[in-house]
């Protein structure tokens, strides 16, 4: 039987897509893909989901645009994600200052790391709910599962903190009391002056927590 022959350009590359496969194992696959997510984390905070251009974000990363699609299914997909991750982060953020409590002043503490300047100021590094909320709450309902799961997670993580009589009241009092810290973040930011801004965060650090101990 005769052997097919393969011309020269075909075997260079059948050559080099074999390289790059010995090359970049699996590993490489999954740090490029968070590499992704968190720059895509980041500018979606900044300049929200129709001013973060896909072809900018991987050129930036020195990706081709054609390679998102080994990751993601579409923008949504990556959407998604970096909201889950912006989440991430802020639970680190807050768990990091929690560790460093006294004993029983842990939700004062928790209080304390939200509505800080820091967290503030830091609008792509910050929390994705004070940024991104609005935007979610535009799309279809069927499209925000993965938001809505990505939420009642941090939500959990941060009733361990809440006193309450049950769990169905902490769970309400942490909804809450997420919600009210969500929202002073984006008030706050609209505001120019540096009094104003503080004024705003340090008027609600002692509201929230008067009214998480009731």
């Amino acid at each position: 039987m005769q052997r097919l022959r393969t011309d020269p350009l075909t075997q260079r590359y059948e050559m080099t897509y074999n390289i790059l496969k010995m090359r970049y194992g699996p590993e490489h696959k999954q740090q490029t893909h968070e590499r992704i997510v968190r720059a895509a984390a980041r500018r979606f905070r900044s300049k929200g989901a129709e001013g973060a251009g896909i072809g900018d974000l991987m050129r930036d990363l020195r990706l081709t645009h054609g390679g998102f699609y080994r990751h993601f299914s579409s923008k949504e997909d990556l959407f998604a994600e970096a909201f889950a991750e912006g989440l991430q982060e802020v639970a680190e953020r807050v768990a990091r200052a929690v560790e460093g409590a006294a004993a029983g002043r842990e939700l004062e503490a928790l209080i304390d790391a939200y509505l800080d300047v820091d967290h503030l100021n830091d609008v792509a590094g910050g929390c994705p709910v004070a940024t991104l909320a609005s935007e979610i709450a535009r799309r279809p309902r069927v499209s925000r599962g993965p938001f809505l799961q990505a939420l009642r997670a941090h939500i959990r993580r941060m009733e361990r903190y809440v006193p309450a009589e049950n769990d169905e009241k902490r769970r309400a009092k942490a909804i809450a009391l997420f919600s009210g810290m969500a929202g002073t973040l984006t008030i706050a930011r609209a505001f120019t002056e540096d009094a104003d801004r503080r004024a705003i965060l340090d008027g609600a650090k002692q509201f929230y927590l008067a009214a998480a101990q009731r």
